[in-house]
């Protein structure tokens, strides 16, 4: 036979009506506000930024990893930045630490705890201390160059030889980087007359996708390491924001593990990147990489041109040996093409008179030929444009269907969007209402609890005051002292001849003092 069990819990609560959810989330928005009423200080990570650029909010997924070594996370929260604040705050934190809030930052700020019905628990950031992730990416940066050298990556890419000419360049940059049209430019239009084979590996060079973008052009270019002679990785002028990838571990890593050598031309002059620091050779703009490539160049045809002039040196003398044995060769030589030009005058007039003829047929041919299709161009171009002609006239109204329908869909998102804001806003105001009853209800309790506490106070004040009054003093047999209108406390007060006034409950005695005695 099958038995049930109730627990006392489930019984008490049938002789409860349930809280909606709605009711249940205004109790934790209310308990939450009372619990956290003040803003708070708080340091955690940044694993998401999504600006909107419509209403110019910040939202942020915020985690807490700890000192884990695996990167667990211990806790994640949703954060805002409103308009108002972030405009200021956004601004102020690129200026003080080079780059804008983005995934992988540790920040310090001051949020305070909200909790929404619908949207449920997040903060509020208020300010965010800049000094506190300057010094986060300063220990980050010292992390990255303490692992590149411990794994000998630092210096792994200076020590391969490189060629004394390097021609066959793999290129990694954007394709539509100024700096890299710059450097294509300067390599191509040198005055030297060199020549370069260069390849381009397309990557991204600025933003969070910009270290995965340059290692996998890194990783193609080593499986076709034979092809190249250097690998240059450059990029135009930025602030420090669009740089910051290059002091990513994973780009340094790629350097330093490159089987060519690198030249990096990233375009800053005020600090060196980590990239720099593991690259071959460091350049600070592309033009100067291109400068530097076109230096060796040079300086290589100067070796070779040197070595060619000792070499002439050296061959002059052998042919100034021969030039006696040439010139007589060359007089005999002389008087055979003579011979032979002579016998052959004659017999190329004759040839060259025969020909004046043919040319003007062939002109007057290749006209009557040039006219035939004139005629045809002329005739096809006017059948092709009528063509032309009625393909656009079929289009122009098929566009002009397709904008009427693409205006009606979005009158009716417009229409639902309305319709949505305008239920919301009702939501709100009904919310808001609620909220105000029950602060009211809530304010009126309170005043009448401290009325009620102020009243009983002041009973009792009256009660101790009616207590201490003179007159009822004087009806219970107590006598009051006066001199000089004054209530006489102690001895020192009279003296010898002083005239006392004694007040009883039915009326006064004055009395002379003749001496006074004090107690011992």
């Amino acid at each position: 036979m099958a038995q049930f069990y109730f627990s006392q819990t489930s019984v008490t609560q049938e002789f409860h009506a349930p809280l909606s959810l709605f009711e249940l989330h205004q109790q934790i928005r209310e308990e939450l506000e009372l619990a956290f009423p003040d803003s708070y200080w708080v340091v955690a990570e940044i694993s998401q930024v999504t600006p909107d650029r419509r209403k110019g909010h910040c939202y942020l997924n915020l985690v807490d990893k700890g000192d884990n070594p695996r990167g667990a996370i211990q806790a994640q929260a949703r954060a805002t930045i409103w308009s108002s604040r972030f405009q200021m705050l956004g601004r102020y934190f690129e200026e003080k630490t080079g780059q804008p809030l983005k995934a992988g930052l540790k920040i310090l700020f001051q949020a305070q705890v909200r909790f929404h019905e619908l949207y449920g628990l997040s903060l509020d950031i208020v300010n965010i201390d800049a000094n506190y992730t300057i010094g986060d990416l300063a220990r980050q940066r010292q992390e990255t160059l303490k692992r590149l050298e411990a794994e000998g990556l630092l210096t792994a890419n200076k020590e391969l030889e490189m060629p004394l000419v390097p021609q066959r360049l793999a290129i990694v940059s954007s394709a539509t980087a100024a700096g890299y049209q710059d450097f294509i430019h300067q390599l191509e239009h040198n005055s030297y007359g060199y020549t370069f084979d260069t390849r381009l590996f397309p990557a991204t060079v600025q933003g969070n996708e910009a270290p995965a973008s340059i290692v996998k052009a890194m990783d193609l270019i080593a499986r076709y390491s034979h092809l190249f002679d250097a690998v240059v990785i450059i990029r135009g002028g930025g602030s420090q924001t669009d740089l910051g990838c290059f002091d990513d571990y994973k780009v340094a890593a790629a350097i330093g593990n490159s089987p060519l050598p690198v030249i990096t031309g990233i375009g800053h002059e005020r600090d060196e990147s980590i990239s720099d620091l593991v690259a071959h050779t460091r350049q600070k703009t592309p033009t100067a990489v291109a400068n530097y490539l076109l230096e060796k160049a040079l300086a290589f045809e100067t070796e070779v041109e040197g070595l060619f002039d000792s070499i002439y040196m050296f061959a002059g003398q052998q042919l100034r040996l021969t030039a006696d044995k040439l010139e007589r060769q060359s007089l005999k030589i002389a008087n055979l093409t003579s011979n032979f030009l002579q016998e052959n005058r004659e017999q190329l007039e004759h040839f060259s008179k025969s020909l004046l003829l043919k040319p003007k047929n062939f002109l007057h041919n290749q006209k009557l030929l040039l006219s035939d299709k004139e005629q045809l161009i002329r005739a096809n171009t006017k059948e092709l444009l009528h063509l032309r002609g009625k393909e656009l006239s079929h289009l122009t109204v098929c566009v002009e269907g397709i904008g009427q329908r693409w205006l009606h869909m979005k009158e009716q998102d417009l229409n639902k969007l309305v319709h949505c804001i305008e239920t919301e806003a009702k939501d709100k105001h009904k919310r808001s209402q609620l909220s105000f009853v029950k602060c009211s209800d809530r304010l009126q309790y309170s005043a009448q609890k401290k009325l009620s506490a102020d009243s009983h106070r002041l009973e009792l004040l009256e009660m101790r005051i009616q207590a201490n009054d003179p007159e009822k003093l004087l009806l219970r047999g107590y006598t009051l002292t006066l001199l000089n209108g004054r209530i006489i406390k102690h001895m020192g007060q009279v003296k010898e001849g002083d005239v006392i006034e004694t007040r009883l409950q039915d009326g006064r005695v004055h009395s002379l003092v003749v001496n006074t005695d004090k107690d011992e």
